[in-house]
């Protein structure tokens, strides 16, 4: 199983199935064999004598097109073939009785022939009934040039909005088609995609990326290799562009990014990123999305649509809808940026700080130490983790070594010693390990300063740690080196003790096979028998190395 379908030939009554289940919508009986989503709240005789009815459709695979779209503000209702095939005549008539009052109905119709063949034929069927029904066909694509039919894209979601828009603002539907046919004749849009789309049940094809793809899976118009986001965004905006100025059309832009199905939220928000810039801040007005708006099923790929930003589009884009599935316009501008404040308030590191030779060189033993132990750290870390906390260690090592050479780091008083290491591990070490060990130092400084008691203030800050690591003795981590160490001070022991308790501790940690914090926790029992944790080894070294130097 590849992707969570039942039968391939039940998708789209599943998918309409749900949209009718979580929307105020009614939907046509599946005995009758017809696809058709209507707003709940609609009445021909009621809404309908007053307000255009708004229709659109097509085939499946392009969610939430169409039926994303009902609501109040956009269509009163869609008619839905199977996937990326035309409804039958006899749908889109079935759906024009049911929504056409006195003040009439407009198809809006995507440029693919048996779009056009069911939907006009349904209109003049329609019309031999005594209904009011025009119909205006939405052709954006720009892949083609010169193409005698361009194919209807994403920038038909802007038509929905305009021509629901107009209705409910109770616009004669005469008005509402020649509005919606002046902005199809504003509108541009190009897609690009990696991969094609998958039907369900079938394979996806093995195609090189094309730009110019159709929305039913169609070959695009020629093969490129964007080798980045940027590269990709450019062959996209510039054959636009061209179509636009040919048209005597200019920005600033409606910009309009489509998802077509397969991208993440973080290329559709790298894409954005790079269509602002490309264009420059003061030529995109507006933008819609990045969103799904018309997808192809699962393909790769995205397209753009621009539309100058008239007063009038700008107006019914913003207006507001009921409508699911609409994103809505945002307005855009250059970003506003600030300063952070990322001074500190007590500087526990500064130039020509006081130096007592004595503790700087027991620093200098146990940064070597640390060095030292680095291949050994990563080889149990990869034992049990990522393989970096050797590498993590030696990096605060080696900022508290630079600190030292630079003479901005207090040794002659154990406080601002403290805050001082904590402030580098903070900044420099990285990780969670990183993190912790700056708790411990920053904790143990600032109880040092008000207990006087070197031995009990290292305890507060483990006990800091304990509260904001959410760890403690026994769950496989340095604290179970540290906290025997500690107190061990704490009973009067000496520091050769405390070393011994650490390294009792350390290789304790290789009989715990069950891990309850850090990325141990999420490591197999059988891949921790017999592995010493690695912050704890580390631990033990440091304590080791101060009982020698002592």
């Amino acid at each position: 199983m590849e992707r969570f379908y039942n039968a391939p030939d039940q998708v789209v009554d599943a998918v309409l199935a749900a949209t009718a289940a979580t929307s105020d919508l009614r939907i046509a009986a599946p005995e009758s064999g017809l696809r058709i989503l209507i707003r709940e709240d609609w009445d021909r005789t009621d809404q309908g004598r007053q307000q255009v009815a708004i229709l659109s459709g097509g085939g499946a695979g392009h969610e939430p097109a169409h039926a994303g779209y009902i609501g109040d503000g956009m269509l009163t209702g869609a008619i839905s073939g199977s996937l990326f095939a035309s409804p039958s005549v006899e749908a889109v008539l079935a759906a024009i009785r049911d929504v056409c009052g006195e003040a009439g109905c407009l198809l809006v119709v995507k440029n693919y022939t048996g779009d056009r063949l069911n939907f006009g034929l349904a209109a003049e069927r329609a019309r031999r009934e005594g209904l009011a029904v025009e119909m205006v066909i939405v052709a954006d694509d720009v892949s083609i040039q010169d193409a005698p039919q361009p194919r209807g894209i994403a920038g038909t979601v802007l038509v929905h909005k305009l021509a629901g828009y107009l209705a409910s603002q109770k616009t004669p539907l005469t008005e509402i088609k020649a509005a919606t046919e002046s902005l199809c004749r504003s509108l541009a849009s190009l897609g690009m995609a990696l991969s094609p789309a998958a039907q369900p049940g079938q394979r996806p094809a093995a195609r090189a990326p094309e730009l110019g793809l159709g929305i039913h899976n169609e070959s695009g118009t020629r093969e490129v290799d964007p080798q980045s986001a940027d590269e990709a965004m450019a062959l996209v905006l510039a054959p636009l562009r061209d179509a636009l100025t040919n048209r005597h059309l200019s920005g600033p832009w409606i910009a309009v990014i489509n998802d077509l199905g397969g991208c993440s939220t973080q290329e559709l928000g790298v894409l954005a990123d790079v269509l602002l810039r490309q264009l420059g801040p003061s030529q995109v007005s507006h933008l819609l999305g990045p969103a799904p708006l018309m997808t192809s099923l699962d393909m790769h790929g995205f397209s753009v649509t621009l539309l100058p930003a008239a007063a009038e589009f700008v107006d019914a884009l913003s207006a507001p809808t009921s409508a699911p599935a609409w994103p809505g316009l945002r307005p855009c501008r250059a970003p506003t940026t600030f300063a952070p404040d990322t001074h500190q308030a007590h500087d526990a590191l500064s130039e020509d700080a006081p130096q007592d030779t004595r503790i700087t060189n027991q620093l200098k033993r146990i940064v070597a130490t640390l060095r030292d132990a680095r291949q050994d750290l990563d080889a149990l870390d990869a034992k049990s983790g990522d393989g970096d906390a050797g590498a993590s260690l030696q990096s605060g090592a080696d900022a508290i070594a630079a600190a030292l050479e630079a003479g901005r780091l207090n040794t002659q008083a154990m406080a601002p010693l403290f805050a001082g290491i904590g402030q580098l591990l903070s900044r420099d070490m990285g990780g969670s390990s990183g993190v912790l060990l700056s708790i411990l130092f920053t904790a143990a400084g600032a109880s040092l300063d008000q207990r006087g008691d070197l031995v009990e203030s290292l305890a507060d800050g483990i006990e800091k740690m304990q509260t904001y690591g959410g760890a403690k003795p026994g769950d496989r981590t340095m604290l179970d080196a540290l906290v025997p160490a500690i107190e061990s001070l704490q009973r009067g022991e000496s520091l050769s003790q405390a070393a011994q308790a650490a390294r009792d501790g350390a290789q304790a940690t290789a009989t715990l096979t069950r891990a309850n914090a850090g990325r141990s926790a999420y490591v197999p029992e059988s891949a921790l028998q017999g592995v010493v944790d690695p912050g704890a080894e580390a631990v033990a070294r440091v304590f080791e190395t101060l009982a020698s130097t002592t």
